[in-house]
Formats: structure tokens, C-alpha cells, sequence
């Protein structure tokens, strides 16, 4: 938790300032992580999924996953150059990443695959190949899903991870963060990331009425739907020595971000984005985080692994077990190869790039 200190004596508006290495947003980012994981349970056992205010409860954990990264990334940005920014960020982001499909291909689709056919014979030849999966999605948009065709005679089949989606579109805001922060003006102005934002929920809100002008795209929809989440923390990150964490504003943002939601169809998540974005960071300042996971974000490797370990429980019925069982055996799994993912690639990685960035060695734990 944060030391407590008058905004008077730190020149703030209101509030205590954020600390950025005491806080629990990597404790955030693994129950967003985990709850990908309990909402994919739905579909990977046939169950129609929930819906809670317009989106699932892995849909508002993705949105979860912006808010804080547009406040960490911004933040980040505004002290390094754009070479040195964008090393960072693919060594934070493509590592674990091709990793994880490697993992696919290489374990869990061969097991899966001899388990339907009995033989192993055309796994390297067949439809999506190995190599296809790990080449073609080497740019983070996942244009395969399957490899060889698996998984086969599950309730979901031919998908072996459906979580990945989302990276194509965070690496494409950390792009228009890194690109706009490349203008003076809004390296100079507070209020520069704010008339991003603005414009970002404007598109939103116009989008049923500009939606036939782009063919109706799949990714022009998640983008409208997602950067103003990650704007909101862009936001949040500029003003961060301005307005500080106060339960007051945390829990009116709370409020304010409900009303939005219930008042506004249709855009109103994005327009209230910045009140969720201060509610999440509140939280990140005031609920107590085990020292271990300060230091250790698994949580990357905790939304990577999770829908594969599930998919190859389902390969072998394990489903049946029900929605519990199944959820709480696969969260172990995971966590198995989370933590594996972070000592064995994630961590080694962040920090050789970010010493060459720094030209010293690392003294504060790679969490970004």
C-alpha cells in the first residue's frame, strides 16, 4: 500500500500519488487473467456464456487489461525514445507469445491429434500445419487457429486459443502511444492524451452510422471498442502528478462508470472509460498485493496458456467433471506454465533488452 502523504506537500490537486513500484496491479492483472480463464469455461464445455452489462466477464477482463496497460505504457513511453520503447515492448509482448504457439504444436495439437486419428501420420501435412500456425501468426493477428485440424470432438473444436486475439489489437495501441508521443505537443501538454481520448469515444459513439463506410471490419470494431479503454489510461498517466488516488474519486468513479453504462447504449463503457480506469488504478493503490507477485507478473503466461490448457482437457472429456472442477484443474495447469513462462522466457528477456535500453543494470522488477 502507499505511504500516505498530504497532496499539499506533493503539489497534487487531490489525492496521495500513485506508487509505481508498491501496488497491486500485476494482483489485478492475474485475476483478470483468471477470469479469461472461468468465462472460457463456458464455451469450451457448450454453455452459452453470460452476459453482464453488454460483454462477457472475459470481455470486461480484456477491457480491465487495457485501462491498466494504457496507464503503464504511457507512463513508459514518456522517458524513452521510440526505438528504445518499442524494444520493450515486442520483448514484453512476442517472446512469450511465440513460445506459447510453439508449445501448441510442438505438446498439446500431437497429442490432441493422435488421440482422434490414432497415428501421428499427416500431423506435419495436414490443413493449418504446424509450421503454417507458427508462421502465419508470427505477427501477433491470429489468422490460424487449428493445427491439423485440431481440436477435434470437443464442444469448441478447431481452435486451440482463443485468447490470443487480443494482442494484435493492445501491440496497435502501444504503436499509437508510442506514435503520438513522438509529437512535441503532446510531450509538452497533459491535456494532449485527453483529445485522443475524446476523439476515440467520438468514433465509438458514430460508429453504427460509419460502420458501412468500412465494410463492416472486424478489426475497425475492437478498435473502436478497445482504444478508448487504453486512451483512458493514457489519461489517467498524464495527470498522474496532478490528481492522486482518493476513495472519494475511487469510489465515485465506480459509480460514475455504472451510470454510464446503464444511461449510454452503445458506447457507454467508453464514455465512462477513464472513471473505470481511475476505479482499477484505486484499487491497485489501496488492496494489498503479496510481495512475490509485485516482483513476478505471471500474468501474461496466466492469459496465454489458460485456453489450451482447457481445450486439451476437453480433448480428453474432462469436461465432464463440470464447470467447477474442470475451471479449477486447468487454473492449476496454467499456472504451472505461467510461472514457468515467466522465469524461463518472459523475465530473462525483459531484462537483457531493458539493461541494453539502460546501459545499467536493472534495479526495478519488469512488470510492464
Amino acid at each position: 500500500m502507499t505511504t500516505q502523504v498530504s497532496a499539499t506537500t506533493t503539489g497534487m490537486w487531490i489525492g496521495q500519488p500513485f506508487n509505481p513500484r508498491n501496488n497491486s496491479l500485476n494482483l489485478a492483472r492475474l485475476i483478470l487473467a483468471s477470469s479469461v480463464l472461468f468465462h472460457h469455461s463456458f464455451p469450451l464445455l457448450g454453455r452459452e456464456e453470460p452476459i453482464f452489462f453488454g460483454d462477457t466477464i472475459g470481455g470486461w477482463a480484456v477491457i480491465g487489461f487495457f485501462t491498466i496497460s494504457g496507464y503503464l505504457i504511457a507512463a513508459s513511453r514518456g522517458s524513452k525514445s521510440f526505438g528504445d520503447y518499442l524494444s520493450l515492448r515486442i520483448a514484453r509482448i512476442f517472446p512469450a507469445f511465440i513460445a506459447c504457439n510453439i508449445f501448441t504444436v510442438v505438446l498439446l495439437a500431437p497429442i490432441a491429434y493422435r488421440h482422434f486419428h490414432g497415428t501421428l501420420d499427416g500431423y506435419l501435412s495436414t490443413g493449418t500445419t504446424p509450421l503454417n500456425y507458427i508462421v502465419n501468426n508470427l505477427g501477433l493477428k491470429m489468422l490460424n487457429y487449428d493445427v491439423a485440424g485440431t481440436p477435434l470432438g470437443v464442444p469448441y473444436p478447431g481452435a486451440w486459443n482463443g485468447s490470443l486475439w487480443s494482442l494484435y489489437y493492445e501491440f496497435v495501441c502501444y504503436l499509437l502511444v508510442g506514435l503520438l508521443a513522438c509529437l512535441a505537443i503532446y510531450k509538452r501538454s497533459i491535456w494532449a492524451p485527453l483529445v485522443v481520448w475524446v476523439v476515440s469515444v467520438g468514433f465509438k459513439a458514430a460508429l453504427p452510422r460509419l460502420h458501412g463506410y468500412f465494410g463492416g471490419s472486424f478489426d475497425v470494431d475492437m478498435l473502436a471498442k478497445l482504444v478508448p479503454y487504453f486512451m483512458a489510461g493514457a489519461v489517467l498517466s498524464a495527470l498522474r502528478k496532478k490528481i492522486g488516488m482518493h476513495w472519494g474519486l475511487g469510489i465515485g468513479s465506480s459509480v460514475a462508470f455504472g451510470l454510464c453504462l446503464v444511461l449510454v447504449d452503445g458506447w457507454g463503457g467508453q464514455l465512462g472509460s477513464i472513471f473505470l480506469a481511475y476505479f482499477i488504478l484505486w484499487l491497485g493503490s489501496v488492496v494489498p498485493c503479496p510481495s512475490a507477485i509485485q516482483v513476478h507478473d505471471v500474468s501474461y503466461g496466466m492469459y496465454i496458456y489458460a485456453f489450451q490448457m482447457q481445450q486439451i482437457m476437453a480433448v480428453f472429456g474432462l469436461g465432464a467433471w463440470g464447470y467447477w472442477p474442470y475451471s479449477l484443474v486447468a487454473l492449476a495447469l496454467t499456472a504451472v506454465l505461467a510461472i514457468a513462462s515467466w522465469f524461463i522466457v518472459e523475465r530473462p528477456i525483459i531484462t537483457r533488452v531493458r539493461d541494453a535500453v539502460n546501459k545499467k543494470p536493472e534495479k526495478v522488477p519488469a512488470t510492464q
